[in-house]
């Protein structure tokens, strides 16, 4: 056979293996492509969960209502409750100066101060009263003439008029003996005064302020001579709003009905030492500008002289002190701190089903640290303590508490 005869044979191989190449690929395609969709129809579906929406964890606390005392916290400076710039009642050198007259030094009341020269005082007391002698004895002499006059009168026996009669029994020479002794006794009353007086003496217990005079200087009734503070009690002025007087009470005239309170210097005593007084008088006008009223309370032996006070801390003139007034009492209100009042004038509290209750409450008082509420909640109910960063009203919340007993509980559980 001649090569002519085999050609159509090799080209038909050739063309079917050229074709089956070129489908191949296609046919692979085919069926990854029906393998793809069957296993996508067949494979496992995820089911939609439910969105759930996360608790808040929270610390609560009861509310408990009962019984609480106001308390008000104002500052105040220390005053003295007597003060005196001491000025002599007599003329003269002063001749004697007391040791304790020094700032700082302290006198009992009727004790001496200084002395001034009494010595013409003492002159002008013997010469009154010699004269006084001398009058009284005029006086005797002139009753005598008198009873003489009243027996002449008897003997005459006539009928005159009464101005007659007066003259006749000598009645005015004894009214103008009697009025001169009057008199002359009166400036030698006034004399021994003044002779008393030029011993100057304290009016009260006092502590001395300042000393003006020394031994030598010549004084008058203008000259002052110290300045003395009482030291059996001191005043604490302390500013108030008008709005919180409703809260304490005022002491009346002779009486201790005045609000408890206790006085705090911190700097000078430490944090926890103070002075107990009360309250004893309000000032009768109300601040302009800023409507506050000023206080005075009534703290007893501030220098502690007395041996019942002796351990306490001394209170000084010119301290800025804080002044704590025990106010009335509220018979049903829960006491909440101030940093749990949000927008002031709610709580949160949460509900029996676990969610979050924003509620106004009604505040009767409001203190330095605590506000005393009265209306809005009830006894038992749980206050949360948690600062929330996005409080919505009705919000799920979960206790720390209950999460930290979960896992001991737990691990009891376990066999």
């Amino acid at each position: 056979m001649s090569p002519d005869q085999h050609q159509p044979s090799t080209s038909g191989k050739e063309t079917k293996t050229n074709l089956l190449r070129l489908l191949l690929p296609v046919i692979v395609i085919i069926i990854s492509a029906s393998v793809a969709v069957w296993m996508m129809q067949s494979g496992p579906k995820a089911k939609p969960r439910a969105k759930t929406r996360n608790a808040v964890l929270v610390d609560v606390r009861p509310i408990e209502l009962g019984p609480h005392t106001t308390t008000v916290n104002i500052m105040g400076t220390v005053k003295p409750q007597h003060e005196v710039a001491l000025k002599p009642r007599v003329s003269g050198e002063i001749i004697k100066v007391g040791d304790n007259l020094i700032p700082g030094g302290r006198f009992n009341k009727g004790e001496e101060l200084l002395v001034i020269d009494p010595s013409d005082y003492q002159l002008v007391v013997r010469q009154l009263a010699s004269e006084v002698a001398r009058v009284e004895s005029d006086m005797q002499v002139e009753l005598g003439r008198q009873r003489v006059a009243q027996k002449e009168f008897e003997l005459l026996g006539e009928s005159v008029s009464e101005v007659e009669k007066t003259l006749m029994l000598r009645e005015p020479q004894l009214e103008n003996n009697r009025a001169l002794l009057e008199g002359t006794r009166a400036r030698l009353e006034q004399a021994q005064l003044d002779l008393k007086r030029t011993s100057v003496r304290s009016p009260f217990n006092a502590v001395v302020m300042s000393r003006e005079v020394n031994l030598g200087t010549r004084v008058s009734p203008s000259t002052t001579l110290a300045t003395l503070v009482g030291s059996d009690s001191y005043w604490v002025e302390a500013p108030i709003p008008a709005s919180q007087l409703q809260w304490i009470s005022i002491s009346q005239e002779d009486s201790d009905s005045g609000s408890p309170v206790r006085i705090y210097d911190s700097v000078a005593w430490g944090p926890n030492r103070s002075r107990s007084g009360r309250l004893v008088g309000l000032t009768a006008m109300v601040e302009e500008n800023g409507r506050m009223a000023t206080l005075l309370a009534e703290i007893a032996d501030p220098l502690s002289l007395q041996p019942t006070s002796s351990e306490q801390p001394k209170l000084l003139l010119g301290s800025y002190v804080r002044v704590e007034i025990e106010g009335k009492l509220l018979s049903k209100a829960a006491a909440i701190e101030r940093d749990l009042i949000h927008n002031g004038e709610q709580l949160w509290i949460m509900d029996e089903e676990g969610r979050l209750d924003i509620r106004t409450v009604e505040i009767a008082f409001r203190g330095q640290d605590q506000v005393l509420v009265t209306g809005g909640v009830n006894h038992g109910e749980k206050l949360i303590t948690t600062n929330l960063p996005s409080p919505v009203q009705g919000m799920t919340l979960r206790l720390k508490e209950a999460e930290t007993s979960s896992p001991a509980v737990e691990e009891k559980s376990k066999p």
